[in-house]
């Protein structure tokens, strides 16, 4: 690893805090469904994790559409979503104590993520977690999704952290490539892909959940304390 001082953290929201990648994966599946198209989780993952509505929605029916028309189907399929995960809304496992221990290192965290508000909020309400976030930007405030790099380095902006100096924690390859390409380091959290598709990304390591982080990542913001 190279020598660097992790000074700020970037999550990714769906499938990195929260394992809620099944639930969007199955309200999708039926919105395509509905549309005529059939797709698989496989697809869902491969092309649409860390794209905005806007991107995929005029990609999966091979057509352009009106904002309005892409809101509509988008506000279907997000409700849809929420349903179906509302009664199992809980953090990864070691979500709040990698959080303590940021705290306690004084590393600043956000998160930048390509939900819709109204999900971001839906979860962070939920796991009681907002306050421990200073910066929250989401996919309305940028014109590209993943993997382009404007989420990551609108919140190291925000933050007021040089991008190199950001940890970012992702569950899809395509969040890392956009890591990557806004010059900053990534874990990849193998909840929704496998260790190696997320190092082939760019990924510099892997973990199975927020518990199960390798030392000398954690060493990275944990030097001279």
């Amino acid at each position: 690893m190279k020598t660097i001082t992790i000074r700020a953290v970037l999550f990714d929201l769906d499938g990195t805090l929260v394992d809620n990648m099944p639930f969007h994966i199955e309200a999708w599946i039926e919105t395509a469904r509905a549309l005529g198209r059939e797709i698989t989780a496989a697809t869902v993952m491969r092309d649409f994790a860390g794209r905005r509505n806007e991107e995929i929605l005029p990609a999966l029916l091979g057509r352009a559409m009106s904002p309005a028309e892409v809101g509509a189907i988008a506000d279907t399929k997000e409700s849809r979503y929420r349903e179906l995960y509302a009664p199992h809304v809980t953090p990864v496992r070691g979500t709040v104590a990698l959080l303590d221990d940021l705290a306690a290192h004084g590393v600043l965290v956000g998160i930048a993520s390509a939900a819709p508000k109204p999900n971001r909020d839906f979860v962070l309400d939920r796991l009681g977690l907002r306050d421990r976030f200073r910066v929250i930007v989401g996919a309305e405030e940028v014109s590209r999704g993943k993997p382009e790099p404007d989420l990551f380095l609108l919140g190291a902006a925000r933050l007021g952290v040089d991008p190199g100096a950001v940890l970012v924690f992702e569950d899809a390859h395509l969040g890392v490539q956009a890591a990557v390409a806004a010059g900053m380091i990534a874990c990849g959290v193998t909840t929704g892909e496998p260790a190696a598709v997320l190092a082939a990304a760019g990924a510099m390591t892997t973990a199975p959940d927020l518990a199960g982080i390798p030392e000398a990542l954690r060493a990275l913001w944990q030097r001279g304390k």
